[in-house]
């Protein structure tokens, strides 16, 4: 197996060479890929400490943040480094003050694996969710380096516990440790024999309830509502985008305030969903200057500030359902005390699943499902307050992942 991988770790490096001729992402990866080895060969010396962070994007990074922000701050002394795999991570985090340098991971091949690990030399590595690489990680085994898998989740039919699996459920023997988001995934574990497993949660809960301890402040959003009620559409793709506009359109709206900060920000994207909207709206690019009260819609066509802008939310609606795009960060407005509208398509989604069962959260697949539940929750302050209320106690009662890492490593 540990050969058939190899070699379809090489055919998939020429596969993303040809692709990154026709995709701009794709491209960015390759290209990136490029200069690993000399960004580590020029900023890490024979005498220097480190600890190697691996995230497969930027949800996963998010998802480890609290963790790295802990030992960042307890290890000191030493460099950080900080890999992707995804260019969607890297493009946004690459400055991040959580490390000394960021880079692309190599390809997970044998050659790869020892060169970077030569270069790296790491006392821990911590791997976030699921991006785990067989080659690096034996390597790790190999010169008897410590490594952490943390907010891992795992299903009965993933790979590793097939018949076939051998090569791959051995991998995850190299772990010094893994650290589950339910039981499920440590029984998983335990049924081929994997004893080193705690259930811990999902870090994501601490993170977002770091967000708390942030200034949340956006002067420019709190011109913009002007102190009416607001309805932030975060992570929004078109099909998603269609129900708040077709609602936007509609007499029902008359008094709110919207703010749409779709996933895709091309220039092209916005045009045409500010086109759609009959009410008059404004774009965060055109924001300066502006009495931004007068408008009823602002399109937020930036990154970075949805989590602060959530804080200013009455009632949100999370995008990605309504699709097959996969559902985006739920728990961000939750924190806030702001209770939820996604579609349907959640299942793969333990967090939304919870939510909804506790009260807090609403799954909608249709116009009219969508108009009559903001609806509801526009007009009934007492459910709209009661259902954000079960949001933000969900997450304080599922924070405390960090510290079981922590005490673990003795920190």
């Amino acid at each position: 197996m540990r050969f058939i991988y190899n070699i379809g770790i090489f055919l998939a490096g020429i596969a993303l060479k040809i692709g990154a001729l026709f995709n701009n992402k794709l491209k960015k990866g390759v290209e990136g890929r490029k200069s690993t080895f000399k960004i580590l060969k020029d900023s890490i010396s024979e005498n220097d400490k480190t600890l190697w962070f691996h995230c497969a994007s930027l949800g996963e990074y998010e998802q480890g943040l609290p963790v790295f922000t802990k030992l960042r701050n307890h290890y000191k002394s030493h460099k950080i480094v900080l890999s992707f795999f995804s260019p969607s991570g890297y493009d946004i985090k690459k400055n991040s003050p959580i490390a000394d340098l960021v880079v692309y991971i190599p390809l997970d091949t044998r050659t790869n694996a020892k060169r970077f690990l030569n270069l790296v030399k790491p006392e821990l590595s911590v791997f976030v969710k699921y991006d785990i690489w067989p080659n690096f990680l034996y390597e790790l085994k190999s010169q008897q380096k410590r490594a952490l898998l943390i907010s891992a989740s795992f299903r009965e039919n993933q790979i590793y516990f097939k018949a076939y699996g051998g090569f791959f459920r051995k991998a995850l023997f190299t772990f010094e440790h893994i650290f589950t988001q339910n039981e499920v995934s440590k029984e998983i574990l335990n049924a081929i024999n994997y004893k080193t497993v705690s259930v811990n949660g999902d870090t994501r809960f601490d993170r977002v309830y770091s967000q708390l301890e942030t200034d949340n402040t956006l002067p420019y959003v709190e011109a913009f509502k002007n102190n009416k009620l607001c309805v932030v559409a975060g992570s929004t793709w078109p099909e998603g985008e269609s129900l708040f506009i077709d609602f936007i359109n509609s007499e029902a709206s008359k008094d709110i305030k919207y703010i749409i900060a779709p996933h895709d920000i091309k220039p092209d994207r916005i045009k045409k969903l500010q086109e759609r909207i009959n009410s008059k709206s404004i774009l965060f690019s055109d924001k300066n200057n502006k009495n931004l009260s007068d408008y009823k819609v602002f399109i937020i066509d930036t990154i970075g500030i949805l989590s602060k802008i959530y804080s200013y939310a009455d009632i949100a609606y999370v995008g990605g359902a309504m699709g097959n795009t996969g559902l985006h960060n739920t728990l961000e407005p939750a924190i806030f005390g702001v209770p939820i509208i996604i579609g349907n398509n959640h299942y793969k989604f333990p967090e939304a699943s919870a939510l909804i069962t506790n009260g807090g959260m609403f799954s909608i697949s249709n116009q009219q499902e969508f108009n009559q539940i903001l609806n509801e929750l526009i007009l009934n302050e007492e459910k709209r307050k009661n259902s954000g209320i079960k949001n933000r106690q969900y997450i304080e009662k599922n924070t405390g992942a960090v510290i079981q890492i922590l005490d673990y490593l003795r920190i």
